[in-house]
């Protein structure tokens, strides 16, 4: 009987990880919630269980993903990234049920998870940190506490929730009087997100490249790292481009951001893939930020420089196997680049354009491109979850050639309805700033003239509707 591994998650990355599971003769089982029943990520897999009507709050039920997977006879579950993949109780859950969880152990998730834990861990180890808090007191004593950070340190100052991630749980405070007013609705909207209410405070590194080595362990404690990525440019605290390896920085300075990074893995006795994050200043000072328990939406950047596949990497070791390279074996060889194709208007303040029907797909191709995503034509985008709809990753032997070849694809890629992120992309692919690589996370901030694009003519959409119809009006026939 083949063994089956659960993925408890959807969209394109549920589709990753089937697409490993399959090559290595396993059958994969999705699960899913009404709003996505016409997902591709259903379709591909071997098995798929309804877990109920969502939206969301089936995929959060982690009693409904691990009776899927035993009434379906799983040996594994694999979270991806997002809903339940940071849940330490998703992995305690799976420990209890003797299913093996493909990620780090749920105390190693439970620790990590809570940044607070995880600065005391790398101070510990020596490994160089903004300056920060530990968790605030409650009430006004709290409160005091971040008013005399504030007054030591200097502003601006950000103010985290410990249980937070994803960008989710953070706020910029440039004054004692933001800080009164922010400090108790902060608590409050940690309480509602993560149901902890506590926070910490931390100096904010102006302008700072957000910088993050992918690592790798086995059981018995070996650790790799797979190089660099630069993540820099942003909105809202959520990465839009991925640049792999982090681009600008010197040999000697990359090398040793990848040794805190094993370091830190080290020093949280750190199992399967996960990502050490650093902010780095204008002086080229480093500073951890958080260990990602999980895979990233960005790890296609590092498999394309490598050639690991990360996804098969960590199913291997969570069933018990060795890591079969070492550090010697791994050579990063070119560049590459990540966008994010969300269904959004960047115009809009990238509003999600869910709801709307795809009339015409027609992506990119060629060499040294891969493209990861669930959409297809006549999709209609479900308005309960989030807008990514595919992840454009070019390849070049040069930064240049890299960024040529992104273009390009832009330029080929029509995705017709609803508005994307595409025609932002094309612009920001034209700025000399970001062809020499001069970004940090301020770069849209700084650069607004990126959102100043023309979007595409009403006559593009007229086309696409043409054309759907006429592909439905053949398929009738054909049908009759």
């Amino acid at each position: 009987m083949k063994t089956k591994i659960l993925v408890a998650n959807r969209g394109e990355i549920a589709i990753r990880i089937i697409r490993s599971i399959q090559e290595l003769n396993y059958d994969a089982v999705a699960i899913y919630e009404t709003p996505d029943r016409d997902s591709r990520h259903i379709r591909i897999a071997n098995e798929a269980v309804w877990i109920g009507n969502g939206p969301r709050c089936d995929y959060l039920d982690i009693a409904k993903v691990i009776k899927a997977a035993k009434s379906t006879g799983c040996a594994a579950i694999h979270p991806g990234y997002g809903f339940l993949a940071e849940n330490p109780l998703l992995a305690k859950a799976c420990e209890e049920a003797g299913i093996i969880f493909i990620g780090p152990s749920s105390g190693t998730i439970e620790r990590l998870g809570n940044k607070v834990t995880a600065r005391r861990i790398m101070a510990e180890a020596g490994i160089p940190m903004v300056p920060g808090t530990q968790n605030l007191k409650a009430g006004d004593a709290g409160s005091d506490e971040a008013l005399e950070f504030g007054e030591k340190y200097g502003y601006p100052i950000m103010l985290k929730a410990t249980a937070g991630g994803g960008g989710r749980g953070i706020r910029r405070i440039e004054n004692k009087e933001e800080l009164r007013e922010q400090y108790v609705i902060a608590r409050s909207e940690a309480k509602a997100a993560f149901n902890d209410d506590s926070v910490y405070v931390e100096k904010v590194v102006v302008q700072p490249k957000h910088i993050e080595v992918q690592i790798i362990a086995d059981k018995d404690g070996k650790t790799v790292h797979l190089g660099t990525r630069d993540c820099s440019i942003q909105r809202r605290n959520q990465k839009l481009v991925e640049i792999a390896p982090a681009f600008s920085l010197s040999d000697e300075l990359n090398e040793e951001i990848c040794q805190a990074a094993v370091k830190s893995a080290k020093a949280a006795n750190y199992f399967n893939a996960g990502t050490v994050e650093f902010l780095l200043d204008s002086d080229n000072k480093y500073y951890f930020m958080e260990i990602n328990t999980r895979l990233q939406v960005e790890h296609t950047v590092t498999e394309m420089i490598t050639g690991i596949d990360i996804v098969r990497t960590q199913i291997k070791l969570a069933l018990g196997k060795e890591l079969l390279f070492g550090q010697e074996d791994v050579n990063l060889r070119g560049h590459a680049i990540e966008l994010r194709i969300n269904a959004e208007d960047p115009q809009n303040n990238f509003m999600p354009e869910g709801g709307k029907t795809i009339n015409v797909y027609q992506s990119p191709g060629g060499y040294g491109v891969r493209l990861d995503g669930f959409c297809y034509q006549g999709y209609t985008i479900p308005e309960v979850y989030d807008s990514l709809l595919v992840k454009l990753t070019a390849q070049g032997w040069s930064w240049n050639e890299t960024v040529d070849r992104l273009k390009r694809c832009l330029k080929n890629f029509v995705i017709a309805g609803p508005k994307t992120t595409i025609p932002f992309y094309l612009s920001l692919v034209d700025d000399q700033d970001f062809r020499d690589g001069n970004f940090d996370t301020s770069f849209l901030e700084t650069h607004e003239h990126i959102l100043k694009y023309d979007e595409p003519k009403n006559e593009v959409d007229k086309l696409a509707r043409l054309i759907a119809e006429i592909h439905h009006k053949k398929q009738n026939t054909y049908a009759a």
